[in-house]
């Protein structure tokens, strides 16, 4: 299943990661092991961000995921399960509505 990993990166130990010349090295391998589909880098309230669509098979996956940027980065991390169209129309939204609205 698709998952959205958002990670959110505090300044330290970014900061002193970048100045050592580090952080580069770090992100190629954590991206080299997780094998995103997508992966972004952009800000988010403020602050560096990462934006990754990973495939997880089984929640189990999850801390593979989100351990390297905690213990590199002590970073927060946040997953969302993503349907495309074809899952959202498997859902059913007509018979929930019918059941429930």
């Amino acid at each position: 299943m698709k998952m959205l990993l958002t990670v959110e990166f505090p300044s330290e130990p970014f900061n002193s990661l970048v100045r050592s010349g580090k952080v580069g090295d770090i992100i190629g391998r954590i991206l080299e092991e997780s094998k995103p589909e997508t992966a972004y880098f952009t800000e988010q309230e403020g602050k560096r961000a990462g934006i990754f669509i990973v495939n997880v098979q089984s929640p189990s996956d999850i801390p593979a995921f989100a351990e390297p940027f905690y213990l590199n980065f002590q970073a927060n991390c946040s997953f969302r399960i993503l349907m495309n169209p074809e899952d959202l129309q498997k859902a059913g939204l007509e018979a929930l509505g019918k059941k429930w609205g």
